[in-house]
């Protein structure tokens, strides 16, 4: 990172604490780190030139890179300079998943799933007509090694409806949802140790596959205003990373939706690369706010169509339950993932396909709203509960998606996280998803409970944090791994 930059990152505040200059300097690049805003990994200017930049003396830069040092929070070497680590022992999550038992479910508040009930009647009534439909396809064998090729079509139809002309050729339709999809994509595109820059915080499951493939995760910071263009460039350029994982609408964990010209200049920036990106749609027909004009998707600008590979899903807008995923890529991947999925699958089950298809060519529309409605409700009690019983808590209220990101006034995360399961509450703490322990601060909750439910669960976040900052909750082993 060039001094300048990192200069504004620190801000003016910086160096206007009270006490010793080097001790603030030290405790902004902390803060930098924990909060994932300064990646663990990323290498520091020389202390002279980040002195020039923050008009300090040299002097103060060395003692706060040697607090730092013997605090953990940066790693040197001779003649490699230095760069940013986390310290020993720091909080980070287990990665194992465990479940609730039936009397822990019971007494849960669950603030750890994203994804919402069935939108009935709708899903009894496209699963009845699904069956009705079942017949005709049991004279086959019904392996579909692409997909139902009425699914496909309907799904090429949808992409085609957006802006991005697409045949059914281009279309496979997986089981598993999005994250089998995903996993089909990255067994075809990247080998061990292959560089994946990811944003920063990015989908936590996402993040745990690539680090399981033996993938190398680059994290490229993301905020409000959208992806940090200097930051990608500079990593295109450098790392050259083999994929880029995104999700641009309604980011899963921040909300944020990424605007068209950010999304035109980083498709641009990876095919100069020679890097593809792979767009995350999972969350893209969740817009909360009516009449919100949604930026065209990523394959829009793919002059070429090689660049982008596109995931999506029928697990957020219509049910989890359903466990249908797809991709949209040229007709030559698709056919290669075919053939490569028969190692795992033989094909996606006929009647998933067949509700999804009723879903989308029926219901779409009106599951469509009431979705976004329900969503909508439940974050504006979300909201008005957190800012009524934890003020200083601080977050983006998000135009659309299913997250809030939220950060905690300094409460760890994985510790919120265990004592809210000891009060009654499933949470994800922010590290989960972050390289390397990165956004201790930080939580994300799901736009899931409604009303009648958000008060209690938040206040039973503000025990949990009142447990923690008296010294209990310390082991986070326990930490529930959720989706």
């Amino acid at each position: 990172m060039a001094a300048p930059r990192l200069a504004r990152l620190l801000g003016p505040q910086c160096l206007s604490a009270p006490g010793p200059a080097y001790r603030s300097l030290a405790g902004g690049i902390r803060l930098l780190v924990a909060e994932g805003r300064l990646p663990v990994g990323t290498r520091l200017p020389a202390e002279r030139e980040l002195a020039a930049a923050l008009a300090v003396s040299r002097t103060t830069v060395a003692a706060a890179f040697e607090a730092l040092r013997g605090e953990g929070y940066l790693a040197s070497r001779r003649g490699a300079g230095s760069w940013t680590a986390l310290p020993e022992g720091h909080p980070v999550p287990t990665a194992g998943l465990r479940p609730l038992s039936a009397e822990q479910a019971a007494r849960m508040i669950d603030l750890g799933t994203a994804s919402l009930p069935a939108p009935q009647p709708w899903m009894t009534r496209a699963t009845r007509e699904a069956v009705e439909d079942l017949g005709a396809y049991c004279g086959a064998h019904g392996h579909y090694q692409a997909g139902l090729p009425a699914l496909r079509e309907a799904l090429a139809a949808r992409f085609t409806g957006r802006g991005v002309p697409t045949m059914p050729e281009q279309i496979l339709v997986t089981g598993g949802g999005a994250m089998s999809a995903l996993g089909l994509v990255f067994r075809m595109l990247i080998g061990q140790a292959d560089r994946v820059a990811v944003e920063a915080p990015s989908y936590a499951n996402v993040l745990m596959m690539l680090e399981r493939a033996g993938a190398r995760r680059v994290p490229v910071g993301i905020c409000a205003r959208g992806w940090d263009l200097e930051a990608w460039r500079r990593v295109l350029r450098d790392a050259v990373p083999r994929l880029a994982y995104v999700v641009p609408d309604f980011q899963n964990p921040t909300g944020v939706l990424v605007g068209e010209e950010q999304r035109r200049e980083l498709v641009g920036q990876a095919r100069a690369a020679g890097t593809v990106v792979v767009a995350d749609e999972t969350m893209v027909d969740l817009a909360m706010e009516p009449g919100l004009r949604m930026p065209r998707p990523m394959a829009a600008f793919d002059r070429g169509g090689s660049t982008v590979v596109t995931v999506g899903s029928a697990g957020k807008v219509f049910w989890g339950g359903l466990r249908i995923g797809w991709v949209r890529a040229s007709p030559s991947l698709v056919r290669r993932m075919a053939a490569e999925r028969t190692y795992v699958d033989l094909g996606t089950p006929v009647l998933e396909q067949l509700v999804t298809l009723r879903l989308l060519t029926r219901y779409r529309e009106e599951v469509t709203r009431f979705q976004c409605e329900r969503v909508r409700g439940n974050r504006d009690a979300l909201v008005a509960a957190l800012r009524r019983t934890l003020p200083r808590w601080e977050f983006t209220v998000p135009s659309g998606g299913l997250t809030l990101w939220v950060r905690t006034d300094g409460v760890s995360g994985p510790r919120l996280a265990v004592a809210g399961e000891r009060v009654g509450v499933m949470v994800a703490s922010g590290p989960r998803f972050g390289v390397d322990g990165a956004f201790e601060p930080y939580l994300r909750l799901p736009l899931t409970v409604g009303e009648e439910v958000s008060g209690e669960a938040v206040a039973r976040l503000a025990a949990a944090a009142r447990m923690v900052q008296a010294g209990g909750a310390a082991d986070v082993e326990g930490e529930v791994f959720v989706a």
